[in-house]
């Protein structure tokens, strides 16, 4: 396995995201591993992101990105044959994850040609990985961008989501993270519903890496709401609008109350 240099890859594409959230990977990087490490961003905009990260475009897809699915099939890129001038095994992570502790053994764990994701417990019974923390080498499984390159829309169709693709495809099979060192924020660190109305979100021991699947993202778990476009309520607020207000599922409503959480602003900066 490679281990001169740890290399963490990451993508930034359209306007979601900011540099803002590149420049904290870089940090939050910093902060938790053993050097020598390169944190590279393949993005269709550099502008704002700080000189230490190693920027490159895009990678294409060499196919039409398929309409009949909601999955991030541009990630599907990453599996040519070639990435530009990056070679050996990275560590890909999603630009919304915050880092929580150290990733030396994300880079010693298992074998060097292992395909390894974080496991996705929303679906236990599938067996299904997240592709928000998966390490992989370059090159090694070029079958995946092409098989996918000659019919985008049927594996798309089959598959929905890539992370699934990924799951289902690789010929020598996936492994998984251990459990304690990815966790979910809305499973692991929130808590059943009820209790969230009486203690913040909490940070579970061994925690390396939070992953933000779906909604709240950081920045609105940090001030205790659900998504952007919600507003910061108290308890008794939120069980008052959940009453007062016409929901598509009143039940949803109030299980989205949560606490701010502390623990995010101290990590994710």
């Amino acid at each position: 396995m490679q281990t001169d240099v740890k290399q963490i890859l990451c993508i930034k594409w359209g306007t979601r995201y900011g540099a803002e959230y590149v420049n904290r990977i870089y940090s939050m990087v910093e902060r938790n591993i053993t050097p020598p490490f390169r944190v590279i961003c393949l993005t269709d905009d550099a502008t704002g992101i700080r000189e230490e990260v190693v920027c490159r475009d895009l990678p294409e897809l060499g196919c039409p990105r398929p309409t009949n699915a909601p999955g991030k099939w541009p990630k599907t890129a990453l599996w040519g044959k070639t990435l530009f001038d990056i070679t050996g095994v990275v560590l890909f992570i999603d630009l919304d994850v915050i880092i929580t502790g150290n990733l030396d053994d994300f880079f010693t764990y298992g074998d060097p040609e292992d395909v390894i994701l974080a496991r996705n417990w929303v679906k236990p019974l599938e067996r299904l990985g997240q592709t928000s923390v998966f390490r992989f080498e370059i090159g090694r499984h070029s079958y995946m961008l092409e098989n996918f390159q000659k019919d985008p829309e049927g594996i798309a169709g089959k598959y929905q989501f890539e992370q699934r693709y990924v799951t289902n495809c690789i010929k020598s099979g996936v492994k998984f993270w251990p459990h304690k060192w990815v966790r979910h924020f809305r499973m692991d660190c929130l808590g059943p519903w009820p209790l969230r109305y009486l203690h913040p979100p909490k940070l579970p021991k061994g925690t390396k890496i939070v992953i933000f699947p779906g909604k709240p993202d950081p920045a609105d778990a940090m001030l205790g709401k659900w998504s952007g476009e919600s507003e910061v309520h108290s308890r008794l607020e939120h069980l008052k609008l959940a009453f007062t207000q016409k929901h598509k599922s009143r039940y949803r409503f109030i299980k989205r109350f949560f606490m701010p959480a502390p623990w995010i602003k101290e990590h994710w900066r």
